[in-house]
């Protein structure tokens, strides 16, 4: 394998790959070879990938190749593999959405809009990610394609619902990923994987065909390092006429990425809505509290105040659920995920009533956050309560289907508010386990996220984190 700045082709960033692309160090076509033969030797530990099509994977490869040749590369990221979550449309191939009731037998004429835009980027498709049957739940399980594991140690989960995405990232199976995120589900495996999930501000990504989990989730960028993730937002926030909610600031956030943070005023808080995060979380995240001092910033220990959204969050949910099933017939409805099943139960019960008190609420959720950020730039908080935790297990400890206190309690609120959001390393626990912190703005403001994430993440090196080979490929496990 060919090494370079004593790193290891799969260990590049994108934008290190680009680079090399253009000094012909190395090429499309050699990269997409080593990480299709990482995919297939990590594959039984990790199950990140529930769909790959390598001729196609080398098809794409070889044409970048032949761009860089004719120095007319068609951006940064021409060449650079990206994995797509399978709730995402890929033209020519299946979208599962991890459900055995989807029939295969249909067209798959669809890219959606950021494939579409990752595509006029030159940027080679490279597979499906795993997830959980429609998204409907923080651990990448499903009845169709089983488990996915977490890199850093293999007995844990990877999050989810993009666990397959934060998993493909923490093992070197491609430098790029898009995840959706309708709870966290970018930001969860984040944090469990040791890599870096955003939620873009609501409307920032264009979707179609329509999210089901609309205006809850949104497609966002994964990566190992905040430029790369700057860089593939701005080239998947392009927008779409198939979505007229999308909006377009014409921020070129990944030019702005180095802007100075200094002088922000940041509000940062262990606890939200009565939540506590477990307490080697919080002594790791606290511990990188002088580094935001370091870099210049004013830190005021606050945090909105705000009544736990469960209900709201919970209501918006269960009537997506039940959106999904009706698409459905009976005999289709008997492969539901037994968990899917049961929320399609509790979306039934719901009234029109129900919905419309939910909306309201998910306004006055909006107002909150809307004169809380009028009076700070941002807000740092836990991104999850815990570290990654067993396989078989749906959360760390079960609180009657309320899970607010164990795995979405940092992450929902701003997915019903809408705003900004990322995850970012902040350390490991004293088993081995990453965690992460969250850096949530105003709405509008994905720039000013990026810009703290940026600056913080130069001065703790929490950058292009791999979990060791040992730990995962099939020919060095532990």
């Amino acid at each position: 394998m060919v090494s370079m700045m004593n790193k290891e082709i799969h260990e590049l960033s994108a934008l290190e790959l680009s680079s090399f692309f253009k000094s012909r160090t190395t090429s499309p076509l050699e990269v997409s070879k080593i990480i299709l033969k990482r995919i297939r030797d990590s594959h039984e530990n990790l199950n990140a990938f529930c769909f790959l099509n390598e001729d196609d994977v080398l098809s794409q490869a070889k044409r970048s190749e032949s761009r860089w040749i004719k120095n007319k590369p068609k951006s940064l990221i021409d060449g650079v593999p990206v994995s797509i979550k399978d709730l995402i449309h890929v033209e020519g191939w299946p979208t599962f959405h991890g459900s055995k009731a989807v029939d295969i037998n249909q067209k798959w004429d669809i890219d959606a809009p950021s494939v579409t835009n990752l595509r006029n980027s030159g940027a080679i498709i490279l597979g499906k990610t795993n997830t959980p049957e429609f998204g409907h739940k923080g651990v990448t399980e499903n009845l169709l394609n089983g488990i996915t594991s977490n890199p850093w140690n293999t007995k844990m989960n990877a999050g989810g619902s993009s666990g397959g995405a934060g998993s493909a990232l923490a093992s070197g199976l491609g430098p790029l990923a898009i995840g959706t995120d309708g709870g966290g589900s970018c930001r969860k495996p984040a944090n469990y994987c040791g890599v870096i999930g955003m939620k873009p501000s609501q409307g920032r990504v264009a979707s179609w065909p329509s999210s089901y989990l609309w205006p809850l989730s949104s497609a966002g960028p994964m990566a190992r390092c905040v430029s790369d993730t700057a860089y593939l937002l701005d080239i998947i926030s392009q927008n779409d006429i198939r979505d007229p909610e999308t909006f377009n600031t014409n921020l070129n956030t990944f030019s702005q990425i180095d802007n100075t943070v200094q002088g922000l005023k940041i509000a940062f808080s262990l606890s939200l809505a009565e939540s506590q995060p477990r307490t080697e979380v919080c002594d790791i995240i606290e511990n990188n509290l002088n580094i935001f001092r370091k870099i210049g910033v004013r830190l005021v220990n606050i945090c909105p105040q705000i009544k736990n959204p469960m209900k709201t969050y919970r209501v918006l949910l269960d009537s997506a659920w039940i959106y999904i099933a009706h698409q459905f017939n009976e005999q289709q409805k008997e492969n539901f995920d037994p968990t899917f099943a049961a929320a399609v139960e509790r979306g039934k019960k719901l009234t029109a009533l129900d919905l419309r008190i939910a909306f309201g609420e998910r306004k006055k959720f909006m107002r909150v956050f809307s004169e809380f950020f009028s009076k700070y730039d941002l807000l740092i908080l836990p991104t999850n309560p815990t570290t990654a935790y067993p396989h078989g297990t749906r959360e760390p400890i079960p609180e009657n289907n309320d899970n607010w206190n164990t795995t979405v309690c940092f992450t929902a609120p701003f997915n019903i508010t809408g705003n900004p959001a990322i995850s970012i390393p902040c350390g490991f626990s004293k088993s081995g386990l990453p965690v992460g912190l969250q850096i949530i703005g105003n709405y509008g403001c994905d720039n000013t996220v990026l810009n703290l994430a940026r600056a913080f993440e130069k001065e703790t090196g929490f950058v292009n984190q791999l979990a060791p080979d040992k730990f995962y490929l099939s020919e060095g496990r532990n």
